[in-house]
This record gives structure tokens, sequence and C-alpha cells, in this order.
């Protein structure tokens, strides 16, 4: 029976020899794979037979067939070739294998397939059904895939996947390279990790180093982020990378856009530069524009330098925040206690609020109604307040309060209430001239309405010095007193009403008797020089 299997392989193969006639042209066999004027191979050798359980050998058209059946090892050079049939062309150095095909050039990469068409001068190997290609790393299956042996390099036009532990990759073309285990990835690109899926119409995957180049358009989705760009690259492995080109990221809390990005997926660490914008998608709805920001998701950690700037967006009063540095945590994240300034507005157990922003030197903020100036910031969301710290200047419309430390209180993320801490100063510009009511006290709290200035109170060595005006609002004098407390009342930023509380002390003075220093309280500084005019000022610089 072994003998009569034998016999029929034999006379399998010797029907094959016609149509290997056929597909490598006889005399002009190089035509059909690979032409006439295919380079030959300096390196090639003739292909030698080494074993085979039966062998036959026949001539046909002036060519010399030798038929190979049962384990059949052949080699060229250290190019070994293994299959269940073999039919060797002698006369051109070139063969047809069926069954069980193995191609393997003395390294690790290996090729397998059920049919076979291979020239020995050009080392040109030519395989179709259940293709597979290994390098050690990764797996490559397609049902037709063109191999060049001599510089290693394969290619598939019909349709492959690759697959490396978790991780699948298909197209409908690709080209491998041998050499450096990359493979290059066409049309209809995915793929498909644990971590993520990749969509788009050229990649390049190294099989060695899980390095993933993008020089397309390319959409990554990973859980609930998506990442677009079209120039990049990214290690599977290590899942660190790097994304050029104005590229975005958007996941379900955020928005991330920058000329470049770098980031480290293993520690949730980022880094972004050039242009790179934040923006939240949660209750808070804010901005962040700087030229570097670095990021750490796990904790919830933004820095930002080079221009910084933080935008609390409103409907109609976006406030801007800049500084040489900005940056934001977990309040539930931080190591050392925060003054306390009024209860707290939520639960630090809301995300939302579990957040706070510092801003170091030469901070300024500007909105419509309301600007600022300090060398220091800090905002907590928990309890919306933001403290303004060494040497704070705050302006609303024709006022500026001064003092150590000066609280803001948020509502809507408006102004609703300032307190001033120690040698606190406000400054009240009448109209255009160059006069100025004038408060100042230990402590001072001041009321918005609607953005604008409504009340101000200070207690403790209060003085005050105001333009008293007539019914025509003209100037009938100057009013110095002191009191332990002084309330002023505003309409249209305008002092509408002051009242003087316990141990009052005053004198008013016709304006003409006045002399000029006794026109300012002591400590008087007018700094409009030093407020920000407009947004663009915010924007260009944060000197």
């Amino acid at each position: 029976m072994k003998k009569l299997g034998y016999t029929f392989l034999i006379l399998f193969c010797f029907t094959q020899i016609s149509k290997a006639q056929n597909n490598f042209g006889g005399s002009n066999a190089q035509n059909t794979l690979g032409g006439t004027n295919a380079p030959i191979d300096s390196n090639a050798k003739l292909i030698e037979f080494l074993s085979a359980e039966t062998y036959n050998v026949k001539k046909k058209d002036s060519m010399d067939f030798l038929i190979l059946v049962g384990h059949v090892k052949i080699k060229q050079g250290k190019t070994l070739l293994y299959g269940d049939s073999l039919i060797l062309n002698t006369t051109l150095n070139s063969l047809e294998g069926f069954g069980n095909v193995h191609i393997n050039d003395a390294d690790s990469v290996h090729t397998y397939a059920d049919y076979l068409k291979y020239l020995g001068n050009t080392k040109k190997a030519f395989l179709r059904k259940h293709v597979k290609l290994t390098d050690g790393k990764g797996v490559l299956t397609t049902d037709s895939l063109d191999y060049d042996v001599s510089i290693k390099i394969g290619s598939f036009k019909k349709g492959g996947k690759l697959v490396r532990n978790k991780t699948t990759l298909t197209s409908t073309e690709g080209f491998y390279y041998g050499i450096t285990r990359d493979v290059i990835f066409r049309k209809k690109v995915e793929l498909k990790d644990p971590d993520s899926n990749i969509f788009t119409d050229t990649l390049e995957y190294n099989t060695y180093s899980q390095l993933t180049n993008f020089i397309s358009p390319t959409k990554i989705i990973s859980k609930s982020r998506i990442i677009r760009t079209k120039n990049g690259n990214y290690n599977l492995g290590s899942r660190k990378g790097y994304l050029y080109d104005r590229s975005s990221i958007d996941d379900s809390t955020y928005t991330f856009i920058a000329d470049e990005m770098a980031v480290d997926d293993s520690l949730g660490l980022g880094e972004f530069r050039g242009n790179a914008v934040y923006r939240s998608k949660d209750s808070l709805s804010y901005d962040l524009i700087a030229n570097n920001i670095k990021t750490n998701r796990l904790k919830n950690i933004l820095l930002a330098t080079e221009l910084p700037i933080l935008m609390l967006k409103q409907k109609k009063d976006t406030l801007y925040v800049t500084a040489d540095t900005l940056y934001s945590a977990k309040v539930s994240d931080l190591n050392r206690p925060i003054t306390k300034a009024r209860d707290s507005v939520g639960k630090l157990a809301d995300t939302t609020l579990n957040k706070y922003f510092e801003a170091f030197h030469n901070v300024k903020i500007y909105s419509d109604s309301l600007q600022a100036k300090c060398d220091s910031l800090f905002y907590a969301l928990s309890d919306s307040t933001i403290r303004l710290l060494t040497n704070p200047i705050v302006w609303s419309n024709n006022n500026q309060i001064t003092g150590d430390t000066i609280f803001m209180f948020i509502n809507n993320k408006k102004p609703e209430q300032l307190l001033v801490f120690n040698n606190a100063f406000a400054i009240n510009k009448v109209d255009t001239t160059q006069y100025y009511n004038q408060l100042k006290g230990n402590k001072l709290t001041a009321w918005f309405e609607n953005g604008s200035l409504s009340k101000m109170k200070t207690k403790g060595a209060a003085e005050n010095i105001y333009f008293a005006l007539d019914d025509h609002k003209k100037f009938i004098g100057i009013n110095h007193t002191s009191a332990q407390s002084i309330e002023i009342d505003f309409e249209a930023e305008e002092v509408s009403k002051v009242v003087f509380v316990n141990q009052l002390v005053g004198k008013m003075s016709p304006l003409g008797q006045t002399k000029k220093e006794e026109m300012k309280l002591k400590g008087f500084k007018w700094l409009d020089n030093l407020r920000p005019k407009n947004k663009f000022e915010i924007l260009s610089s944060n000197k």
C-alpha cells in the first residue's frame, strides 16, 4: 500500500510537469514570474536536492525535471525548502512545491504554504493558499504572498492578518521586511489590542519592538478616549507614544489639541507642546492654553508653563487667568492645609469639585467686570474661593482694592464677594477727574451684584476720604472721617451713601481750601498702569 501511495504521488507530480512548463514558460520561464529582465541574484546558486522518500527524473521539451515526493528537503545556499512534493526544474533552476511547503533562509523567518513557485536565479518565492510567515514574534497569514528570499521582503495584496500576542493587525495590502522586522499595512488597516483599536489607511508595525508608526490620518480608540493623528508612533509594549502635526485627544471629560504630544500610558503621564489647548467637559467648563502642558491622568494633575492661560467660561463674561505657571490637582491629594474661607459649597466626593488651581508669579486676571493682579493664586472648587496672595490688586470699573491677602468668592463663575485682610485700601476714582474717594482699614468686605460693585464695609482703624457732590454733581467739599466701621453703598458704580458706625471723627473742608496732600490717605497708590486692559493683553503676554 505504501508503494502504491508513492506511485500515485509520482504520477500526480508528473502530470504537473506540463503545468510547470506553462507556469514557468519553458525556455521563457522567467517571463511569468519576474520576467526575463528580472535581476539575477549574484549570490544565487543551483538548487540542491538533499532528501525525499522517492524521486524520479523526467525530461520534457528540453527541460530536465526532478520529481520529489515525501518529506522533501532541498536547499539553495543557506536557504532550505521543504514540502510534501516538489517538481524541480534543474534546467531553469526553479521549482513548484505542493503540500506543507516550508522555506527557511537560515534565520528566524519561516514561511509556510500549500503551494509554492520558486525562482532560484532571482530567489523569489510565490506562496499561495494558507500562507503563513513567522519571525519568532509575529505570525502573518494570508492567501497569497510574494517573498524575495535574498532581501527578505514579502508582499500581499489580497488581504492579510498579523498576530503578535494579543495584538491583531489586518489590511488589504502589506509589505513585510524581514531584516528590520517591519510590516507596512495599507488600505483598510485595523489594529486590535486589549487596550485600543486603531483604524487608518497606512500603518507601519515592528514585530519585535511593537513600535507602531502612523503615517496617514489615524483614529485610535482606547475605552472612552479617541486620538486622532496623521503623524506619530506608539509602542504597544511600553505603551509610550509621540504624536505630531496637531494631533488631538477626545476623552469623556476633556479634549486636548497640540502641535506635539508625548504620552506614557503605563504611568498615565503626558506632555503637550506648541499651542496646546485643553478643554474640560465637566460642569466647571474651563479651557487651558499653553505652549507646554504636562499631565498625570492617574492623579488628575495639570502643569502648564510657557504663557499659560486658564479660561473659566461663562455665557457672557469669561474669566481669564494667566501666570508664569499654572497647576491643577485634586484637593484630596493636597498635603498642606487650606486657609478656611467659607463653608464648602459641595462635597469632595463630587469629582468636579475635588479640584484646585494654583498660579505662580505674575498672576493676572481679566473679565469684563473685574480685573486683578497678584504674585500667586489658589482657587479651590470645593469652596468656590479664589485666594489672591502677595501684593494683590483688584479692579472693578472705577474701583481699586488692595491688601495683604484677598479672598474672592465665586458664584456661577462670577465674583460675589471680596474679603481683604490687613492693610485693606479701596479707591474709587470720581468720574474722569483726578479726585479719588478712599476707604482703608484692617479688614474690608466688598459685595457684587451681577458683576458690579454694590457695597463695601471696613472694620478696625477705618478711615475715609469722600468727595461730596451736590444734586447737580458739583463738588462741594472733602469729607475726611474715621470710625470703628464704615459702610459705603454704590449705585451704577458710584457712591450713593456712606454710613459711619461708632467713634466717628471727621470734618468737611471746602475743595478749594484743601491742600493737595490732604486729599489722599496715607498709603494711597493708584495702580491703574498695572491693570490688565483687555483679554488680548492677557492672551499675548503674562508679564
